[in-house]
């Protein structure tokens, strides 16, 4: 059996210095950075509905009568003329909204006198508990925090303890970047109210309230001006709820104050020991669903502080690192969305800066979508709700925008959004004029059903499906030479071909890569849901006969997936993007099995490309190399994301890694490298996107023993367990949850004899039974059947399961 797993925890000798090393807590909607600082402890606040700005859209009237010339100049070969063109009469202008930004609400901080100078300091967060925990001492007094933002209660908990009676002392304040005031009111609670500020024209008028209550044992405690000050004391638990008019994308009625109140006055009546069970319980819910053991690090190694890990992870052996990393993603996930809050941002729900960089909204050409790559997977599958809820809000301004844009149905996505649910282009034409947004996030949709099987749930979200597909069919425009169907104007996010005749810095062009890929997918799940569902057989019809008429991809003279329908890619680009291997990761258009010149075609690309880039562009890559089957390759990525950075700034280039919270570095820090490379990590163990749960399809040499527990798979199953020894399984069981034909896919044979067998997932059935792979002779039961064997190592069984059987695969002693 597998060793068992270092603890879950990132820890510290020293408070953070900076905001990249601040540790931090969420429960999808209240979010805090903490510092640790002895003498001042500071808590940065968010909330997930304090945004700038206010109900708008950014629809431009004159873009529709704008489009035919500007197609017309792409055609021709006049790129720079259409550019132009769209950025005069499609996009927002100099000064008009290009979307708003997520706002902090502001700075809890206590001091504490005569703090300054301490020892054996320790600063931790546990992901077993979802706790922020500083001990140190002053004298021989030992103080304690331990800091947590509740699930079940909606409030920020801060925990103080000193080991001597009455040594309890501190003073509490508040400060925010925001137009704000504080009062103390009659009960002593001491309320931060604020109002988010104007952005681009368009008024700021979120209101949030941020009460802080302070229970205490022994000392007192006294308000004095905007302070509260406790004296004397040897415990004390500080509660914190906020806030915020926001109701919806349009409506801005609720009240704050109201809100707050509720929130703290309910968690007033729990004591810590409760407030902190309750919130443990529902993490650990979700959080304990999936474990990873890759083996064990040296007790040296595991003694280093995280950031010396990550620091030393290159040159060292620190399988646990990998795994604390693969967690830190999930509990970012766990942290910053849960149903009924917002989607994750760009920052997730950590920001501290009003104008943070791209707005920490929702950049949908790659990055929030990457935030959900692992909920279906990870087995969160819960939290992809606020993605799911948002899509539902823009198939109704996404309807406005295909409307008046493009004289549309259907809806429409370019490549931003943000609270007020925007579906305009943004950020000039070159980024900008992309509309195939509503297209990519229709994959998660259609994936959330195929890890499901909940034809309830298809039913639901079939309108915003086909929606997206209806707002394609629409606008797509037949290319003259070949009279292929597509998508024009439109740029391969958010790169150019500099090598295109007459490009002039121009990314506009018709039949990208990305876009044929993304309808091509599109289309197939809109009529295979629809097939389902047993409804539009005519649609379905349409959507077939369009996806027929799509460009097909192309290999390049370089034996490249090209980029775009012109032989225009050039080797030595390095760029970030990565968008037209779409079809390879996250979609399935290109297989090993299918399609064999198209991959090796894009795993060319790949090469290309590089390794070394942004950091979610790295977690991006990961993917794709595990989708190559190429463990060893998907390891190096994750081993040059974890490269220790420090304050880059901002670099588009090769300044990628983690900073020593393992926050991402693009740099600047965004959330999506993480949730990439813990998606990524999955795919090294389970993946089930190419008509088969595949067990270990790209496991890299440098863990070659090790287990992973409760990964899902599409078609209902559950990997329960999957363990492997010297490189091979030893054991695997696999949990289908709504019945079906199961089929198993390896490349990595059993450790010995070895066998399947079937048991219900209470126990043994009767009916169990053994074969030894690969050898068709050998199979002894007409319920299993051999359907694919290829020498010397890969094969494939279907087993036919009932919901609720196990299937297992075990290692003969």
């Amino acid at each position: 059996m597998a060793t068992t797993p270092s603890p879950l925890v990132l820890w510290y000798p020293q408070p953070a210095r900076q905001w990249v090393e601040a540790l931090p807590i969420g429960n999808g909607r209240v979010a805090a950075m903490v510092f640790g600082g002895a003498a001042e402890e500071r808590l940065q606040l968010n909330e997930d509905t304090v945004w700038a700005g206010s109900p708008h859209n950014n629809n431009q009237p004159t873009a529709h009568d704008a489009l035919p010339e500007i197609r017309r100049r792409i055609f021709a070969g006049d790129y720079a003329g259409a550019s132009a063109l769209a950025g005069e009469k499609v996009m927002p202008g100099v000064g008009k909204p290009n979307g708003m930004s997520l706002q902090p609400v502001g700075d809890l901080r206590l001091h504490f006198t005569g703090h300054e100078n301490f020892t054996n300091y320790r600063r931790e967060l546990s992901l077993d508990d979802a706790t922020v925990r500083i001990s140190y001492d002053v004298g021989n007094v030992h103080y304690t925090r331990e800091i947590f933002t509740s699930l079940t209660d909606r409030v920020l908990v801060v925990h103080l303890t000193a080991s001597r009676n009455g040594s309890l002392n501190f003073t509490a304040d508040w400060a925010s970047p925001q137009r704000h005031s504080v009062r103390a009111d009659a009960d002593g609670t001491l309320v931060l109210a604020g109002t988010g500020p104007d952005q681009e024209s368009i008024p700021g008028r979120v209101n949030f309230e941020a009460p802080l209550r302070v229970q205490h044992r022994g000392g007192t405690l006294d308000v004095v001006g905007a302070n509260v000050a406790l004296a004397k004391a040897t415990e004390a638990t500080l509660l914190v709820a906020i806030g915020t008019n926001f109701v919806n994308y349009h409506d801005i009625s609720a009240d704050p104050a109201a809100r707050a109140r509720a929130a703290l006055d309910a968690a007033s009546k729990k004591d810590f020991a409760a407030l902190h069970a309750a919130h443990v319980a529902a993490y650990r819910a979700q959080f304990d669903r999936v474990a990873l053991d890759l083996g064990p690090s040296s007790p040296a190694v595991l003694a280093k502080p995280t950031d010396e890990r990550v620091r030393d992870f290159a040159k060292s052996d620190d399988p646990s690192l990998a795994a604390l990393y693969f967690q830190f993603g999930r509990y970012l996930l766990i942290s910053s969305s849960q149903p009924g809050s917002q989607p994750a941002t760009l920052q997730g729900k950590w920001n501290d800066l009003v104008r943070p960089p791209w707005d920490s909204k929702y950049t949908v050409n790659i990055n929030t979508e990457m935030n959900y790559w692992p909920a279906e997977p990870t087995n969160l599958a819960e939290l992809h709700e606020p993605l799911i809820a948002m899509l539902r809000d823009l198939s109704v301004t996404g309807a406005f925008t295909a409307q008046t844009l493009y004289g549309a149905r259907g809806w429409v996505l370019h490549h931003n959004t943000d609270l007020w649910r925007i579906a305009g282009p943004v950020d000039g034409p070159g980024p900008g004029m992309w509309p195939s947004g509503g297209g990519w996030f229709s994959e998660h949709l259609f994936n959330h059903y195929l890890y499901s099987g909940d034809e309830n749930y298809l039913r639901d979200i079939y309108p915003v499906v086909k929606g997206a597909a209806q707002f394609f069919l629409d606008v797509m425009v037949e290319e003259p030479t070949h009279h292929w169907l597509g998508l024009a104007p439109s740029v391969s996010p958010e790169n150019e071909p500099k090598a295109r005749p007459n490009n002039h810095g121009s990314r506009f062009d018709f039949g990208i890569t990305m876009d044929n890929e993304i309808l091509f997918e599109t289309f197939t799940n809109c009529a295979r849901a629809a097939a389902i569902l047993g409804v539009d057989a005519d649609f379905q019809k349409q959507l077939l006969a369009a996806r027929d008429r799509l460009p097909p991809l192309q290999v390049g003279r370089h034996n490249q997936l090209q980029e775009w329908l012109g032989d225009w890619d050039d080797p030595k680009d390095t760029h970030r993007h990565i968008s037209h291997l779409y079809a390879h990761y996250p979609s399935n258009e290109i297989s090993p099995r299918r399609t064999p010149a198209l991959f090796a075609a894009a795993r060319q690309s790949l090469e290309y490309r590089g390794d070394v880039s942004t950091g979610w562009s790295m977690g991006w890559k990961v993917n794709c190399w595990a989708r190559f089957l190429d463990g060893n390759r998907a390891y190096k990525l994750l081993t040059d994301q974890l490269r220790l950075v420090g304050d880059l700034g901002t670099n588009m280039t090769n300044g990628g890694g983690t900073y020593p919270n393992l926050f991402d570095a693009h740099p600047p820090f965004q959330i999506d490298g993480n949730f990439g490379c813990t998606a990524g990590l999955a795919e090294l163990f389970v993946q089930s996107h190419d008509g088969a749960v595949d067990l270990l399809p790209a496991l890299p040499d440098a863990w070659p023993a090790g287990h992973v527990d409760g990964l899902r798979a599409r078609g209902g199953f559950e990997v329960a367990t999957l363990a492997w020894a010297a490189g091979k399984i030893s054991q695997a069981k696999i949990v289908s949850k709504i019945g079906g034909v199961l089929r198993v896919r390896s490349r990595i044979p059993l450790a010995r004899a070895d066998g399947i067998k079937l048991a219900a997932a209470s126990g043994e059935n009767p009916n169990s039974f053994f074969f030894t792979p690969p050898a068709p002779a050998q199979l002894i039961s007409p319920e299993a059947k051999l359907v694919a064997y290829t020498p010397p190592h890969e094969f494939a069984y279907d087993i036919a399961t009932k919901p609720g059987e196990m299937v297992a695969l075990i290692a003969a002693p």
